[in-house]
């Protein structure tokens, strides 16, 4: 979608979903350092299973950043005014995540076009594993 026909979106229109690649632990691994959060719980099935879980799991600030490449892919990065999130649900390795984004609002807000969007990660399975909103200029 051109940035112009951004603008004359309207409540309940929803954008482009973007699906990623199936989670794998190896991404499990390679995040940790990446993002300073080396909790074995990620990276350790031995210790996951003795916190009880079934196995190493996703940090939730993955899937966040899924929904941060949604928005930087369609609107730009120097474009996102606004970028909130509350995580729901654990992701595992094999979830395949699709982020999805609904426009709640067009309006003027100093000087720019701008969408007010209702933001979503779900599974293969159709659970929803973040909520979340943004502001984006178009």
């Amino acid at each position: 979608m051109a940035k112009s026909e951004f603008a004359t979106l309207k409540p309940g229109d929803e954008i482009q979903p973007l699906t990623k690649a199936p989670i794998t632990r190896e991404q499990l691994l390679d995040y940790g350092p990446a993002s300073g959060d080396m909790n074995p719980i990620h990276r350790d099935d031995n210790f996951a299973k003795a916190a009880g879980y079934p196995s190493v799991f996703a940090h939730g600030m993955v899937s966040m950043g899924f929904l941060g490449e949604l928005l930087a892919a369609r609107f730009g990065a120097n474009n996102i005014r606004r970028f909130r999130v509350r995580f729901g649900a654990i992701t595992w390795p094999g979830d395949v995540i699709t982020c999805k984004a609904k426009v709640v609002k067009n309006y003027e807000a100093e000087g720019e076009r701008r969408l007010e969007l209702d933001l979503a990660t779900v599974d293969q399975k159709g659970e929803v594993k973040i909520t979340g909103s943004a502001v984006v200029a178009v």
